[in-house]
């Protein structure tokens, strides 16, 4: 399982959208472990196959408390998933993008949503998210829709060398 190289600003292939999943064979699962591997490696807590250079709805997700590093982070795999509900509550969070090396920005996201979509097997799956893992699909499915984080942001900036950068997803 190779790691791949992540596409970054301006590769247009970042703003395109992405066209459904209809086959999932060996070269899919290539895919997901190599999107697994990539996103660990890099490290971040999402990636979308766009960031991989591979205009198809996939996402890879992996999250975990880390306050308590007993329990394992839960690794998510959505093929073609669609947000299907969003709360009316957001929160204005602070996000960086492994496809946007060096920037953060502050950006309003829905605090629940429900996630529709299929595992690596082709099986119907539905999510409920809250919180930051909310904010990370919301994130990474925008970027299926040819959306970056800075396109949403209220505020964007360079951190200072001594600012702790958030999870990049």
């Amino acid at each position: 399982m190779p790691v791949r190289t992540i596409v970054t600003l301006p590769d247009p292939l970042l703003r395109r959208k992405s066209r459904p999943v209809t086959k999932f064979d060996a070269q899919l699962q290539t895919l997901i472990d190599d999107m697994i591997e990539t996103m660990r490696a890099a490290p971040g807590v999402g990636l979308a196959a766009p960031q991989v250079g591979v205009s198809e709805r996939l996402i890879v997700v992996e999250y975990g408390d880390d306050e308590d590093e007993d329990i394992p982070k839960k690794l998510y795999v959505l093929v073609n998933p669609e947000i299907k509900s969003f709360s009316q509550e957001t929160e204005v969070g602070v996000e960086g993008c492994l496809s946007v090396p060096g920037l953060l920005g502050e950006v309003e996201r829905s605090l629940a949503v429900t996630i529709k979509g299929l595992n690596r097997h082709g099986q119907p799956v539905k999510i409920k998210a809250q919180d930051w893992l909310a904010r990370v699909f919301q994130h990474e499915i925008d970027h299926l829709n040819g959306v970056v984080f800075t396109d949403r942001a209220t505020k964007v900036w360079k951190p200072e060398p001594d600012q702790p950068m958030v999870d990049n997803v």
